[in-house]
């Protein structure tokens, strides 16, 4: 029996043109995370797909387009940065948001800096649980203003 589910957030019928909604991946293995981020992202017009683990979230990538993922670093079933380097394998020109509550590399400890390894794994931004939700918006608009599909079109059009 395969690990996680996969749980698209209902279309609000009342919003004409859901489809034009960004769709977001959220994978973490944290229902309670998963359900803040859901909640939070649903409210600021976002299409939401959750995805309990790293298999249902590579699950969802086969059979969903997505604007952007969220991927938590540390996961069962996926060996810590293995999820980041096959989520961004599996949709390189997706920005990915990797997210972590393990302890970071201070300056009295040796341990690795977690974060500067998924950014250089493919991620476009980390974050560091908690988090608030402000940072969260802030990242995900950073990442889909980068990584907008017609941004070279408006570049063109500003130098004219």
């Amino acid at each position: 029996m395969p690990h996680g589910s996969i749980i698209e957030s209902p279309k609000r019928e009342a919003h004409a043109g859901t489809e034009s909604l960004r769709h977001i991946l959220v994978v973490d293995d944290d229902p309670m995370v998963c359900m803040a981020i859901e909640i939070y992202l649903q409210r600021n017009n976002f299409r939401v797909t959750i995805a309990e683990g790293g298999e249902a979230g590579l699950r969802a990538l086969e059979h969903e387009q997505f604007d952007l993922m969220i991927i938590d670093i540390f996961m069962p079933h996926m060996r810590g940065f293995e999820s980041i380097r096959i989520f961004h394998d599996g949709a390189p020109a997706v920005p990915l948001i990797a997210m972590s509550g393990y302890a970071f590399a201070n300056l009295n400890s040796p341990a690795p800096d977690f974060l500067r390894m998924a950014l250089e794994l493919g991620a476009a931004r980390c974050l560091r649980k908690p988090f608030t939700p402000h940072a969260l918006l802030v990242a995900i608009n950073d990442c889909l203003a980068e990584h907008r599909p017609d941004g070279d079109i408006a570049s063109v059009a500003r130098l004219g």
